[in-house]
């Protein structure tokens, strides 16, 4: 189906739909043309955010106060939940006691929004992590220094809730491991495809500037504010192997194959299906968003595995099970035809994350069930004169808690980097008075193979975590702390202080808007 991001969690055509549907009795389909979508599907919350941070000459963060602005667009729909969440993480992975934070969310006569990959996060953290680099320069310490010495870890409490962090967050590795990445060669790329100005040869070689710059991004894992978090799963030893249900939303994230590895891994047996059931069939596993289906629907398959495994080795007086049968000592004393023929072995389990609940008055209270931080380090050549941008490469260090799919991991990673790289420097809809002028691919640019960053990406494991064998979701990450970086390192080439994104040309040459 393609990646979600977050958008299928709004309500669009389909009340149009279900309405001519009750009026006509017959089925009904709609389709949108793609200035249509462009219009009526949901789009990122624009953010206007104002900071003011406090620290010691030490660097020590003390207090950190903002305002956050969401423009919600028609009817608003999931405006409050991306503001709560751009509110919660206001902050940053940063350590600070004290913290004031104000968020509004409007309706407007602009396009709707909603949903979208970072639910909220991504906005706020240009926000703080641009106020890091202004502090780090005034202050006169490394920028990377600045953000080690403020690393939120576990066991510290979290800035804006006030709940203690009790699963890993290993900010300060990811920091140390990211610094660790080697750079690229400093060097003058003699193919013009690989120059800002690409192959218009608007941009001789001599005429580009190089800058690095760097973000930290976090993230909660799964639904939080007391929302009840579960998704059911079921597992099913068959002569040929096992079968796993569930409703969870395959979009393209690599659910299948990593439900079908845990389900091999926790029960034994090698031959394993994945059937995509709708709830007729099985309980709900939830929407696919939140970066929550790896912890939620895959806790729910190995906990039904294990069950599973323990019910049969028991009925079998086993201590291993296996795509030949169990067995007993080092002999097998049944084959799995005539384990499958003995009775239903089925398992069907209900999982939940950690309980999490609504925040009081002033924001405070375990809302968050888990974290995940990522940094990224972005290289960018410039064209200052002309205001043109190549994004040379992206690094990153992720947690992931655990890996369970190294292939699928780096997938999430570098998807979500291009999408950084596109809001730092070309996605954006140009508004006048709530109509959109560039509703199409010809007028909105989105990054191409030739636009594409190099990436290396360093992976974090930390035990804890409750997901499947210690596994946290990786969806979001990718791309909060992605679209920071460029911007920091387009600062950095140029000495201009970036502070909106996408970045345009105008904004690095200086050019006034008209008013």
């Amino acid at each position: 189906m393609g990646g979600a991001f977050g958008a299928r969690e709004d309500l669009n055509l389909h009340i149009h739909v279900c309405l001519l549907a009750l009026h006509t009795g017959r089925p009904v389909k709609m389709v949108y043309g793609r200035a249509e979508s462009f219009t009526g599907h949901v789009h990122r919350h624009p953010a206007w955010m104002w900071f003011r941070h406090h620290a010691t000459t030490d660097g020590r963060l003390v207090r950190v106060e903002a305002r956050v602005l969401l423009d919600g667009g028609a009817y608003a729909s999931t405006t409050p939940a991306v503001l709560a969440n751009a509110c919660f993480f206001a902050v940053g992975p940063y350590r600070v006691d004290s913290v004031k934070v104000d968020g509004v969310g409007v309706r407007t006569n602009n396009p709707p929004c909603g949903a979208m990959r970072g639910f909220g996060a991504v906005q706020a953290c240009f926000g703080y992590e641009s106020q890091m680099d202004r502090l780090a320069a005034e202050l006169g310490i490394d920028p990377l220094e600045l953000r080690r010495r403020n690393a939120l870890e576990t066991g510290d409490v979290f800035p804006t809730t006030g709940q203690p962090i009790t699963t890993p967050l290993p900010t300060r590795e990811v920091i140390d491991t990211l610094a660790a990445l080697p750079l690229p060669a400093d060097e003058t790329p003699s193919d013009p495809r690989r120059l800002p100005g690409g192959t218009g040869l608007t941009t001789p070689a001599r005429a580009v500037r190089r800058g690095v710059g760097y973000a930290l991004g976090i993230k909660n894992l799964g639904y939080s504010e007391g929302f009840d978090d579960y998704a059911e799963a079921e597992v099913e030893l068959t002569p040929e192997g096992a079968v796993v249900y569930t409703a969870a939303v395959e979009v393209g994230q690599g659910l299948v194959t990593v439900l079908g590895q845990i389900a091999r891994t926790a029960l034994g047996v090698s031959r394993v299906e994945v059937r995509l059931a709708d709830t007729s069939r099985i309980g709900s596993a939830g929407s696919t968003s939140a970066s929550r289906q790896t912890q939620i629907s895959g806790g729910a398959v190995a906990e039904a595995a294990r069950q599973l495994r323990d019910e049969i080795l028991a009925d079998f007086d086993g201590d291993d099970l296996d795509d030949r049968g169990v067995w007993r000592g080092g002999e097998l004393v049944a084959d799995l035809a005539e384990v499958a023929s003995r009775k239903e072995y089925r398992r069907r389990v209900t999982f939940r994350h950690p309980p999490t609940e609504a925040p009081d008055e002033d924001g405070q209270g375990t809302v968050h069930a888990d974290f995940a931080v990522a940094g990224h380090r972005a290289v960018v050549d410039v064209d200052p004169e002309l205001g043109l941008v190549r994004v040379v490469r992206v690094d990153t260090a992720q947690d992931v808690g655990r890996v369970l799919n190294p292939v699928s991991v780096r997938g999430q990673i570098e998807g979500g980097i291009a999408q950084g790289v596109g809001l730092a420097v070309m996605e954006e809809l140009i508004l006048d008075r709530g109509v959109i002028r560039n509703a199409g691919f010809t007028d909105y640019l989105l990054p191409t193979a030739l636009d594409a960053p190099e990436v290396e990406a360093a992976l974090i494991e930390s035990e804890g975590s409750w997901g499947p064998f210690g596994a946290k979701g990786v969806g979001e990450p990718p791309t909060i702390s992605s679209t920071a970086a460029v911007a920091a390192a387009i600062r950095a080439a140029t000495g201009v202080d970036i502070t909106r994104v996408p970045v345009r040309p105008q904004d690095i040459v200086g050019i006034e808007e008209d008013p």
